[in-house]
C-alpha cells in the first residue's frame, strides 16, 4: 500500500476531443510547480497521480492549491488490487486509530468489468466495518468519517478527505492576454481571474515620474508577484507615460482629460499584445464604478482598438471584488497610498458620456502617435517569478 496524491479535474472532463490538451497543459504546470520537488507524475483521462518520493506531502500540496485546473486534491492510498478482501483489510488497518462514531462508504467504479457494483461494493464494506470495528454506526447523510473507495483498471483507491482545488482551466490553454494592471484593488483580481479561465498573462502598468513614485512601481511589482504564483511567471511591461500625459493635460479641455488617457492607454496595450502574440487585452473595469467605466466612456474608450478587451469585474460591486482580493492575498497592497497614472490629475467633473467625435478633434491638438512610438520604443520590461515558498505547516 503506497501514500501518494491523487488529482481530480473537474470542469476539464467536459472539453472530450480536447482533453488530452487540457490535461497534458496541467501537467506541464504541475511539473512546473513542483520542479523543486522530488515527484513522479502520470495520469490518464479519469485521474492525476504524484508520488512523492521524499515524503514532504505538506510542501507540495501547497503549491498544488496554487495551481488553476485541478478540482480537487486528495491524499490517497493505493493498492495494487482488486479484490475486495484484501482492500477490507487495508482499510481496516487504515482507520484502526482514526476516532469517529458515525461513517459512510462512497464507492466509484470506474472499471465496469469488476462484478458487484458500487451500491453493492460500499454495502460489504460497510457491513465489514461494522463487524470489526466498535462502537461505530452507518449515517449516510452527517458521517463523521467518509470513506472513498475507487476501484480503476488494476488499482484501487482509498481516502478519507479531499482538498478542494482553484478549479478553472490550465494556464495557457486558451492562449496569452495583456493586463492592464495598475496599483488599485481591482486589476489584480481581474488577472486572477483570466488566468483562472485557462488565458496566460503579460502585464502593462503606465507610470508616469515624477507625478508617480517609485513606491507606486514596486506597489505594482509586488502585485505582480502574487499574481504569478498562478501564472508561473509575468512578463510587466512598464510604459514611461509622462509625456502622453502632460501633453493632454495641457492641451484638452479637462472634463475629456480621463476618457482621452484611456484611449491612449488602449492603443498601447493593443501595441504591446500585438508584440506579445497576446489574444485579448485584460482589465478591473466594473460597469458605473467611475467615471470612465460607464457604458457610454467604455465604447467611446474601445473603438480605438480592435482587439477583444475582457472585463472580468463587469458585473461585480465593490464589496465583491475586495473579497476576492483579501482571498488572493493583494488587497493589502493594493490599498498602500501611493497614486498611479489613473488617480493624478483627475478633473472635478470628468464626461460621464463621451462623444467620440469629440474624442477624435481633441487627439488632433496632440501628436499622439509621436508620442505613443516613443514611449512604447523606451518601454522597460521586468520579468516577474514568484518568491519561493517558506512555511508549509499549516496544510497538515
Amino acid at each position: 500500500m503506497e501514500k501518494l496524491i491523487m488529482i481530480k479535474y473537474g470542469e476539464l472532463t467536459t472539453k472530450k476531443e480536447n482533453i488530452n490538451l487540457f490535461i497534458t497543459t496541467l501537467k506541464q504546470n504541475i511539473s512546473q510547480k513542483l520542479k523543486e520537488e522530488n515527484v513522479l507524475i502520470h495520469f490518464d483521462k479519469g485521474r492525476m497521480f504524484i508520488r512523492v518520493l521524499n515524503h514532504n506531502f505538506a510542501s507540495i500540496l501547497n503549491k498544488l492549491k496554487e495551481v488553476f485546473g485541478i478540482h480537487e486534491i486528495v491524499i490517497c492510498y493505493e493498492l495494487k488490487t482488486l479484490n475486495l478482501e484484501e482492500i477490507k483489510n487495508e482499510l481496516l488497518s487504515l482507520i484502526k486509530e482514526k476516532d469517529f462514531h458515525t461513517f459512510k462508504v462512497e464507492t466509484k467504479r470506474s472499471n465496469k468489468k469488476i462484478p458487484k457494483t458500487s451500491t453493492e461494493i460500499s454495502s460489504e464494506v460497510g457491513g465489514f466495518i461494522l463487524k470489526n470495528k466498535e462502537k461505530v454506526k452507518v449515517d449516510v447523510h452527517h458521517p463523521e468519517l467518509i470513506i472513498h473507495l475507487e476501484l480503476r483498471n488494476t488499482e484501487s483507491y482509498i481516502y478519507f478527505e479531499s482538498i478542494e482545488g482553484l478549479g478553472g482551466y490550465p494556464v495557457s490553454t486558451l492562449g496569452k492576454g495583456i493586463l492592464m494592471l495598475s496599483g488599485g484593488i481591482d486589476s489584480p483580481v481581474a488577472g486572477y481571474m483570466a488566468i483562472k479561465r485557462g488565458v496566460k498573462l503579460e502585464a502593462l502598468y503606465f507610470e508616469s515620474p515624477p507625478h508617480t513614485s517609485i513606491e507606486a512601481k514596486n506597489k505594482v511589482i509586488e502585485l505582480a508577484k502574487v499574481l504569478s504564483k498562478y501564472n508561473n511567471e509575468i512578463k510587466l511591461h512598464v510604459i514611461h507615460f509622462t509625456e502622453i500625459q502632460e501633453a493632454i493635460y495641457k492641451n484638452i479641455p479637462h472634463e475629456y482629460l480621463i476618457t482621452i488617457m484611456r484611449r491612449m492607454m488602449y492603443r498601447i496595450a493593443e501595441i504591446i499584445a500585438s508584440k506579445s502574440n497576446a489574444k485579448i487585452l485584460v482589465n478591473g473595469e466594473s460597469i458605473g464604478q467611475v467615471a470612465s467605466q460607464t457604458l457610454t466612456s467604455m465604447k467611446a474608450i474601445n473603438e480605438v482598438v480592435k482587439i477583444p478587451v475582457i472585463r472580468p469585474l463587469a458585473c461585480f460591486d465593490k464589496l465583491e471584488i475586495i473579497e476576492i482580493a483579501k482571498k488572493i492575498n493583494t488587497y493589502e497592497t493594493s490599498i498602500l497610498p501611493f497614486e498611479d497614472c489613473c488617480t493624478i490629475f483627475v478633473p472635478k467633473h470628468p464626461v460621464i458620456n463621451p462623444d467620440s467625435k469629440i474624442c477624435e478633434e481633441y487627439e488632433k491638438l496632440i501628436p499622439y502617435k509621436d508620442l505613443i512610438y516613443n514611449a512604447i520604443k523606451g518601454h522597460e520590461v521586468i520579468k516577474i517569478k514568484e518568491e519561493k515558498q517558506q512555511n508549509f505547516e499549516d496544510i497538515l
